[in-house]
């Protein structure tokens, strides 16, 4: 377990990404999240693991880049945050009505971020669509919960981040990871 890689977690739109940033503004390693790219990079070559594609081809390249990400987070200095982790796709998967394969199941289990996860909640004031968010706001209220249910089910403790600017948000993350 690499206690000091911290996960924010949470539905599309509920302001992950702008906190990373934030968060990689003041000086903290932040790792990106792996799908916006991975959908770029499709796009750009008309590939098909995109989530309205190929959803179990986009799942395997999150994974495999998702474990690369760990794996070379593992030489930063204390404390690295993750937007996304290994357990989302776990959650991605559920939420499509896929089967999580066991060696999705077993990364999640053996890939472990600190026991403390920050969670997005869903805020409908900031959710926006774009080229690669295309889910409904109902989409995004489900991949909430079931994200909140995918790491609580693997034993991780939920801090749900709160409906303020990303200034205040940030300030609320730093003093957890500073205490």
């Amino acid at each position: 377990m690499s206690d000091h890689f911290f996960v924010v977690t949470g539905g599309p739109g509920a302001g992950k990404t702008s906190l990373i940033t934030e968060l990689a503004r003041r000086g903290f390693h932040t790792i990106s999240e792996s799908g916006r790219a991975i959908i770029r990079e499709e796009m750009a070559i008309g590939g098909i693991a995109l989530p309205w594609a190929d959803r179990t081809a986009y799942a395997e390249r999150m994974l495999q880049q998702d474990l690369h990400a760990y794996s070379a987070a593992q030489a930063l200095p204390s404390p690295v945050i993750f937007d996304r982790g290994i357990p989302d796709i776990m959650g991605y998967l559920t939420l499509c009505g896929l089967p999580v394969p066991p060696y999705v199941t077993a990364a999640a289990e053996k890939t472990r971020y600190n026991r403390s996860v920050f969670l997005a909640p869903f805020w409908d004031a900031i959710f926006e669509q774009d080229a690669e968010r295309k889910q409904t706001r109902a989409e995004a209220e489900a991949t909430c919960t079931i994200l909140h249910e995918t790491y609580t089910a693997l034993g991780y403790e939920i801090t749900e981040l709160p409906f303020k600017d990303v200034v205040d948000r940030a300030d609320f993350v730093a003093a957890h990871l500073l205490r």
